[in-house]
């Protein structure tokens, strides 16, 4: 056994702020932007789109899924993810250097949410709606901060503090109304809620939370 000391951890306290948005059945994706000098292309893992080392603003971008990292025109793009970013290349770079994770969804999707197109919609919606301030059962408002026009963010559907109420109170709103992300679609899959002072995320499906994924027919 190690013998080396360690502290008891700290605890977040739980009467703090929390993020509840909606949760999107699509699939998981990521875009990573890094400055093209500080990351030289890499034929063995290419990006999607590769800057010009002698230019210091340029960038390299990346597409992925959950598990590894995708190629336009392969039969491996996920959904053609990597196609998507490598056409909205130029309006992807307002989202700045640094990891960008978000639900890939719509036409063709999972749930589908009866969409004719496919949609990114960006997971922390704490950094680009920062100042909204909302209520259970009202959808939060909030600017969408100078981002892309080709995406969007996951819709918040409360922040505040954290209570017990609140998240069942956010998942009725969605049996009432449908999705948010999609309006008009009637069978939405759930809500995260994402504690800030602990830093932790929590899903929450409305149907068959109970279970396992593996265990849903």
């Amino acid at each position: 056994m190690n013998t080396d000391f360690e502290s008891f951890p700290k605890m977040a306290r739980f009467s703090r702020e929390v993020i509840i948005t909606e949760k999107i059945d699509g699939t998981n994706a990521q875009i990573l932007i890094v400055p093209a000098k500080d990351c030289p292309y890499d034929a063995s893992n290419p990006p999607v789109v590769a800057g010009d080392l002698m230019d210091p603003a340029a960038v390299n971008i990346y597409a992925g899924s959950r598990t590894r990292w995708l190629q336009p025109g392969k039969v491996t793009d996920n959904y053609h993810f990597a196609e998507w970013v490598s056409e909205n290349a130029e309006d992807l770079k307002k989202l700045g250097p640094g990891r960008h994770f978000g639900e890939w969804w719509g036409a063709g999707i999972q749930r589908r949410y009866a969409q004719t197109g496919k949609h990114f919609s960006l997971f922390n919606a704490g950094r680009w709606h920062p100042s909204v301030i909302g209520a259970v059962y009202e959808v939060v408002e909030g600017a969408w901060r100078d981002g892309p026009n080709c995406c969007g963010v996951v819709p918040t559907i409360y922040k505040g503090e954290f209570t017990g109420s609140c998240v069942y109170s956010a998942c009725d709103f969605l049996r009432s109304v449908g999705s948010v992300a999609a309006p008009g679609f009637m069978d939405p899959e759930g809500i995260i809620v994402y504690h800030t002072a602990g830093k932790v995320g929590f899903k929450k499906t409305l149907k068959n939370d109970e279970k396992a994924k593996s265990e849903i027919v």
